[in-house]
């Protein structure tokens, strides 16, 4: 068991929240128990998820999507007020990390992303102004496009969109999980033939086939599953708190 301000702090210490601007609160966002034996996490705060969690014993719960996003309305009432109405029931609190989880280089979605695809050893570099909010890495043998979509789709457990961007085989890879579709022109830009994201607009089509890069969409939630199960084991091992992972689905 772990007080919950020593969780919080190991947690800011690790991702450095401060030093990201974001859409969002990181960090504690609903204030429960001042004790943590059992941490859940999840990708996202639904009420979904509160409910299994709750369930399971949770004193605490840990996500990459939280609430209070910027331009949305305050008043907690309608789906975000049942939703903290629910955790303040329980005396449950409520962690919430955004970007900062993103770009972690070793526990963050883009890092673990790509541990999942078993990619060769990445590198990370600068998107809207953030590092390591995109990754990269050129595979030692070329593969064909149907092969490598295969092997996202397995390794997520969800077939990816595939656009093709021209005849090419894959070897220089490029990411961003969740929304980073509109990264593509930048990723071309540092030389990319192939870009993942999780998720698609219309223009995304046209800009792969003209810009000559192949593009899957994997899921916004299929990509960011990994980070916050990296951060949930890694604060078990550190603080000795109990750590579940639930999943919802989620094909988006």
């Amino acid at each position: 068991m772990v007080s919950l301000r020593a969780l919080t702090e190991c947690i800011d210490g690790w991702l450095q929240p401060t030093l990201v601007t974001d859409y969002a609160p990181n960090g504690l966002q609903v204030e429960g128990r001042s004790e943590v034996a059992h941490l859940v996490t999840g990708v996202t705060a639904s009420q979904a998820f509160l409910e299994q969690a709750i369930e399971a014993g949770a004193d605490a719960v840990l996500v990459h999507h939280g609430y209070f996003w910027k331009g949305e309305p305050a008043p907690l009432v309608g789906m975000k007020g049942r939703r903290v109405a629910r955790l303040m029931r329980a005396n449950v609190s409520l962690l919430a990390y955004h970007l900062p989880l993103d770009v972690h280089p070793r526990l963050g979605n883009n890092a673990r992303l790509g541990e999942v695809l078993r990619l060769p050893a990445a590198s990370g570099f600068p998107l809207a102004g953030l590092e390591g909010l995109g990754r990269e890495t050129a595979l030692a043998v070329p593969e064909r496009l149907q092969d490598f979509a295969a092997r996202v789709g397995q390794a997520l457990s969800r077939e990816p969109i595939v656009v093709p961007g021209g005849s090419h085989p894959v070897q220089r890879v490029a990411w961003c999980t969740g929304g980073g579709q509109d990264f593509i022109h930048q990723v071309v830009a540092r030389g990319a033939d192939t870009f993942i994201s999780g998720e698609i607009s219309e223009r995304t089509t046209h800009a792969a086939r003209e810009l000559g890069v192949h593009y899957l969409c994997a899921g916004h939630h299929a990509t960011e599953r990994y980070g916050v199960q990296a951060l949930g084991e890694a604060l078990a091992g550190e603080l000795g708190v109990r750590h579940t992972y639930i999943e919802v689905d989620n094909p988006a």
